[in-house]
């Protein structure tokens, strides 16, 4: 009969071999290819190996590891809970590795030195703008290259912790005291989201409404993947006033006006909640309407006490070189522009978390 290579794994119960016997980090970069490209196929003709070859190493993973990593179907693979396990770690040790051999370069004077820098996608361009310009600025003056990484920030800045970047713009929800070595932080300033609710809820032109007021509402808001840090603490201070509260995904989270519209026409009072958008100390005009139908208004309301903020921030790992951080103690130090200060970019339209 011929052999399928499953009777090679260990039978449950029984010990498996020592996982560090025989493993290279080539076994793990086929790992990360196979889960990345979601076919054997595309895996092999990305890594340049033939496809059995392939197969046949994630197989010996598996053997080292002691349990299936993948689950192989006809329209491609699914990685098993340890295959999910590993293939964050092996991420991280591919990255702190590659890391770890760019610093060495640097200091036999090899290379110039590179900051991995993460800016989040949905970040407003009030604050994303003059932060990024002034960070390339001030590193090329340093004789430092910038690896921008575009990928969400969860509040506890992973992706720092773990070493795959070295540094982000970011929100911070959390005092700095709680946050997990080892991690700084740099504050920007305060922003907070803009609310509408409907003109039939705002009568007699409202400008200003109570927390419990928008618990009570369907609130349209995220999705918590765009920035799970704001989402998850926004979400905890509305849950405080009513416990089984849910954010409503948008419809269409790049177009504030059509989710505005789908707000408006509802069965139920519906309000729509952005990310932080705009800093916290601006003069906002409360009260204003929005027309985003045929015959339909929103309207632009304040939150009474500010209860939902988020402190922008420059987040970094404590640890590297002084040369790195005086780059990011230089960017952080300059803060944002005054709120008179002309625009020279975009207003956002977005919905984001």
């Amino acid at each position: 009969m011929q052999s399928t290579g499953l009777e090679r794994l260990p039978r449950q119960g029984t010990p498996a071999p020592a996982a560090h016997q025989g493993l290279e980090l080539r076994h793990l970069r086929y790992l990360v290819a196979v889960a990345d490209a979601g076919t054997f196929t595309h895996a092999a003709e990305r890594m340049f190996i033939a496809q059995p070859t392939l197969s046949q190493q994630i197989r010996r993973l598996e053997e080292m590891v002691g349990t299936p990593l993948l689950h192989r179907r006809r329209d491609g693979v699914e990685l098993t809970e340890a295959g999910s396990v590993l293939l964050e770690e092996s991420r991280t040790m591919l990255s702190v590795l590659a890391h770890g051999v760019t610093r060495s370069r640097q200091a036999a004077g090899l290379g110039r030195p590179r900051l991995r820098f993460v800016l989040p996608a949905d970040l407003p361009e009030r604050l994303a703008v003059p932060a990024s310009s002034r960070l390339r600025s001030i590193a090329t003056a340093a004789g430092v290259d910038v690896e921008w990484l575009e990928a969400p920030l969860d509040g506890e800045f992973t992706l720092i912790r773990q070493r795959r970047a070295d540094a982000g713009l970011g929100w911070l929800t959390s005092s700095p005291e709680a946050l997990p070595e080892p991690i700084d932080v740099m504050t920007l300033g305060e922003f907070e989201p803009e609310v509408w609710i409907p003109a039939a809820v705002a009568a007699g032109n409202r400008r200003f409404i109570d927390l419990d007021e928008l618990a009570d509402m369907e609130v349209i808001h995220g999705p918590r993947h765009a920035s799970p840090g704001t989402y998850d603490a926004w979400r905890g201070v509305l849950r405080a006033r009513r416990p089984r509260f849910e954010f409503t995904d948008p419809p269409f989270r790049r177009s504030l006006p059509m989710t505005l519209a789908f707000a408006a026409t509802a069965s139920q009072p519906t309000a729509v909640l952005t990310g932080p958008i705009q800093p916290a100390a601006d003069q906002v005009a409360y009260g204003a309407h929005r027309r985003v139908a045929d015959r339909y208004d929103m309207v632009r309301v304040g939150l009474r006490r500010r209860p939902l903020t988020a402190t922008a921030v420059v987040a970094c790992s404590v640890d590297l070189p002084r040369q790195l951080q005086q780059v990011l103690f230089d960017t952080a130090g300059a803060g944002l522009p005054s709120a008179d200060a002309p625009a020279v970019y975009a207003v956002r339209d977005d919905v984001t978390g």
